[in-house]
């Protein structure tokens, strides 16, 4: 069952002297339930923009985008961010933690907002933290930790808020190849017990290297889907 379906959709930009650069062009792409898929390419090639689009971060020019059955053209902006605080996780390179919080405030964060009652709130982000090896680390600010602790986080925050797609933008980027190898397993075994879609951009082989599914994009279009057992 599809969790994110995209027809023909387009995306240009303007820059400078109203030059025009084609983002994607005229894109087909679907990604099943459960998935743990990359989204890969050279730079320029449309792999951020989609990522976008798909997290309703930006919207198509053209085309059809629908996320967890909804189709997201049809969306008002109120009903786009509630899409994004209840069906999609983020992680970001640059990780975008609060840096006054301590690490359960941040996994607490995204909850809050769907007003998820404070007991339960604080109960699954324990939980999480423990998932991601961090129960010792749960009153600590993020300035007292490493990347590689912070980037655990950042996966705890998305999944701990239930979404049904969670999406990684670079998220190995900043990190050691020890490091991100631990973060790539970890992120595996979450999508096998918890069944929640992974989908990367990358330019990291190790993160090519840990998906099921390999989709290179090409000047905004997919020039290879490769699936692998």
């Amino acid at each position: 069952m599809a969790i994110v379906e995209l027809s023909g959709v387009h995306k240009t930009y303007l820059s400078g002297k109203n030059v025009q650069t084609h983002a994607l062009r005229g894109l087909d792409l679907t990604i099943d339930k459960g998935e743990f898929a990359a989204i890969a390419g050279p730079s320029g090639s449309g792999k951020t923009t989609l990522l976008n689009i798909i997290g309703c971060l930006d919207t198509a020019d053209e085309g059809r985008v629908v996320v967890d059955g909804q189709d997201v053209t049809a969306l008002k902006d109120s009903a786009l961010a509630d899409l994004r605080r209840d069906r999609i996780g983020f992680i970001f390179q640059a990780y975008n933690l609060v840096p006054v919080l301590t690490a359960l405030e941040n996994v607490e964060f995204v909850m809050l907002l769907q007003k998820v009652p404070e007991s339960e709130r604080q109960d699954r982000a324990v939980a999480v933290l423990k998932e991601v090896g961090l129960g010792d680390y749960i009153e600590r600010r993020p300035n007292e930790m490493s990347g590689g602790q912070q980037q655990r986080i950042a996966v705890a925050r998305a999944i701990a808020a239930e979404p049904s797609l969670v999406l990684a933008d670079e998220p190995t980027a900043n990190l050691d190849s020890e490091t991100a190898t631990a973060l790539m397993a970890l992120m595996r075994r979450l999508n096998e017990e918890k069944q929640v879609t992974f989908l990367f951009s990358t330019h990291d082989k190790l993160v090519m290297d840990h998906a099921q599914r390999l989709v290179h994009l090409r000047d905004g279009m997919v020039a290879e889907d490769e699936r692998r057992a």
